[in-house]
């Protein structure tokens, strides 16, 4: 308040235009006083990532934080849309729910099943329990998918603000991009599934989207290659649902400078090819018949992986890490490896992924005691196959409470093996 706007400071060689000359680029604009601006930054002078171009929208926000809505009880955690939206609806709210609602419905009437909330957190919960329970109502199968990056609130969002699914982006993304990158440690992978277990089905796993940098680009993992074991613990640690960003599944590196958008990312923001696709698409033949021998191996491994995962009954059944009991009892495991147990009724796997892009892996993995029992293995010999190439055969012997089997891991190499009854 009292202040006039002021135009930012642009950093790291940034120049409006390009550089390109402008009469309007004189460094001023009139705006007095100074408004908020879209992303909520009260700065007379915004930060030039500030969304300062932006409307700022009421959502019912006072600048002292008090609320023109009423709060969600606390109780409706644990109910179901129906009731909120018999919550909301003698109630008075804010003018911008109401258009974000009908904006919303009107899409749904055309077609539209589902629709993915851009920074959600910034956005109070009872807005979403309003505008979320409106759509579940008219259309009860729409996909709701947020961007929340607060894992405090993560269950508010899920149970308040009923969101059907979140990017799981600062925990297991970042910490899996951390091993492919070689900085970081499988040993910190378990602890954020014991975290998420009570809301894994919640949470949206994913290597690529058009915010993240590519697999292939030098400033994530330099090689496709190193996606193989994150996409198979990815994809296999929980009964979380995964995201295929297109053209993942062929290596594309996001290479191309394409104006705006820089390399690394796939640009959003210009009209660009993108090379290893167009090869797939080859002339709207979708054949794969320019894609190299790489893109098309690297193809058949997702293919392999997300059809296996699909119709795996064990993929949404029970889990159990190996990886720290291994890490204690098993010599030459260590923290570029990662195991653990998945399984329902007959189905019984052993899920193991080598980081590592150098090391073979050599051990004798060990079952702790609870699993056998659990699993009700007797003492004898067991055969193991890899399912997703059936190559891979091992075995696992049982005596009594201590069960081994031998693995041998090549670089960057994992197997999903199951049991034979």
């Amino acid at each position: 308040p009292g202040e006039s706007f002021k135009v930012p400071q642009w950093e790291n060689g940034y120049q409006p235009l390009g550089g390109e000359a402008h009469p309007l680029l004189d460094g001023m604009f009139d705006e007095n006083p100074a408004k908020w601006t879209g992303n909520g930054s009260r700065s007379a002078q915004p930060n030039m990532y500030d969304w300062y171009e932006t409307v700022k929208i009421n959502y019912g926000v006072r600048p002292d934080g008090s609320h023109d809505f009423e709060s969600l009880p606390d109780e409706y955690s644990s109910m179901d849309y129906k009731a909120h939206f018999e919550f909301w609806k003698d109630k008075d709210v804010p003018d911008s729910w109401i258009k974000f609602r009908d904006i919303a419905l009107y899409w749904i009437e055309k077609g539209v099943d589902g629709f993915r909330y851009d920074m959600s957190e910034m956005v109070p919960v009872e807005f979403w329990s309003y505008m979320n329970s409106a759509i579940k109502m008219k259309k009860e199968d729409t996909f709701l998918l947020a961007e929340i990056y607060n894992p405090s609130v993560y269950r508010d969002y899920i149970h308040k603000g009923k969101m059907d699914y979140l990017y799981d982006k600062v925990q297991l993304y970042d910490t899996i991009k951390h091993v492919m990158q070689g900085h970081g440690k499988t040993d910190n992978i378990p602890p954020i599934q014991e975290e998420l277990k009570d809301i894994e089905h919640h949470m949206l796993h994913f290597l690529e989207n058009h915010d993240e940098q590519r697999i292939a680009s030098p400033d994530f993992a330099g090689s496709a290659e190193k996606g193989k074991p994150a996409m198979v613990v990815s994809t296999t640690i929980s009964s979380s649902p995964t995201l295929i960003y297109f053209a993942q599944e062929l290596g594309e590196p996001g290479a191309e400078d394409a104006g705006f958008g820089k390399p690394t990312r796939t640009s959003i923001f210009d009209y660009i090819g993108v090379p290893h696709l167009q090869r797939w698409v080859n002339d709207k033949k979708f054949d794969g018949g320019r894609s190299s021998d790489e893109e098309l191996e690297l193809r058949d491994f997702y293919g392999r992986l997300l059809n296996y995962t699909i119709e795996s009954s064990a993929m949404a059944g029970s889990y159990q890490d190996l990886h720290a009991y291994n890490r204690q009892q098993t010599e030459g495991y260590y923290d570029k490896v990662l195991s653990y147990a998945r399984w329902h009724d007959d189905e019984k796997l052993i899920i193991l992924a080598n980081f590592d892009p150098e090391v073979t892996q050599e051990f004798d993995l060990r079952l702790p005691a609870d699993l056998i029992k659990t699993w009700n293995l007797n003492s004898e010999a067991y055969e193991l196959t890899d399912q997703l190439y059936n190559t891979f055969k091992t075995q696992l012997r049982v005596e009594g409470d201590l069960a081994k089997v031998a693995i041998k891991l090549n670089p960057l190499e994992s197997f999903i093996l199951k049991i034979k009854n």
